[in-house]
């Protein structure tokens, strides 16, 4: 994988690529929040020499950092279509993990034509009809929360709840200690993620995704109400869901292997890059 940079009126963002044709499908990685391009490790080792390959730090995290937290959720999509044109890839299969999933939705109500394929892993419909008022209310307000949890307390319930493997909380364990010593850009990052997640749900956009879809999910994934979310998105659209046994949160690393397979499977299900879906 070779690291690039992108530049944005609000910071410079870091992103890794496989070099292969670009114009063949290419599965494009988006972590969740917090999380950095790190999550995809087993995904990315996997799928080396058979599909192309992108993954980001989101803006704001990680090496995509220092950033401007004034963006909003339609700037995140905006500016990876941007990145997306300078790579030259021209068919794209978004696999997008919690709030990685949201920036995908974005992606298909901006650029519908654009987009190849859709995995959502452990996220949600970012569709208003979804939520309660009560659930925007508190996303705007998460922010003095992980201001104020004890640091020590945030580190094990982050790394702990979000995964059911050894390997998938050592995992986020260490992704989340780029924070360590300063929490402060941690629940900037936590409270300006969820801000702009409410917002682009009260805009009441269609987000409609017209091009095949999958939705994964994890059957002990009790972030929030994400099985709730993942079973009325199924029942209301029909796309097809894949429920993964004994997995949380961040089920592409508690059962990388069955996700790797329903992810390639997927991919190899959809037309080649030049071909229309």
């Amino acid at each position: 994988m070779t690291e690039k940079t992108y530049s944005t009126p609000c910071g410079t963002i870091h992103y890794w690529t496989e070099k292969a044709d670009a114009s063949a499908n290419t599965l494009v990685f988006l972590p969740g929040l917090t999380a950095d391009h790190r999550l995809f490790e087993k995904q990315v080792e996997y799928f080396s020499g058979k599909y192309p390959v992108f993954v980001w730090d989101a803006p704001g995290h990680a090496s995509s950092w220092p950033f401007e937290l004034s963006f909003h959720l339609e700037d995140k999509a905006r500016w990876l279509d941007e990145i997306l044109q300078q790579e030259k890839i021209s068919a794209p299969v978004i696999v997008g993990q919690s709030m990685g999933g949201y920036v995908g939705q974005m992606f298909a109500q901006l650029f519908p034509e654009k987009l190849k394929g859709f995995i959502s892993i452990d996220s949600a419909p970012l569709q208003r009809e979804y939520v309660t008022a009560a659930e925007i209310w508190l996303l705007k307000r998460m922010e003095p929360v992980y201001r104020h949890y004890p640091w020590k307390a945030l580190l094990k319930t982050g790394s702990n709840g979000v995964a059911t493997s050894d390997y998938g909380r050592k995992l986020m364990r260490e992704i989340m200690m780029v924070y360590d010593g300063d929490q402060e850009r941690y629940a900037g990052l936590c409270g300006h993620g969820f801000r702009i997640l409410a917002e682009a749900m009260e805009a009441d956009l269609p987000y409609e995704i017209n091009c095949p879809a999958l939705l994964i999910c994890g059957e002990e994934d009790h972030a929030g109400s994400c099985i709730r979310y993942n079973k009325a998105w199924h029942k209301r659209t029909g796309i097809p869901i894949k429920w993964i046994k004994g997995a949380g949160h961040n089920s592409n690393t508690d059962e990388p292997e069955l996700v790797n397979r329903l992810i390639e499977t997927f991919a190899n299900s959809l037309p080649a890059g030049d071909d229309p879906v």
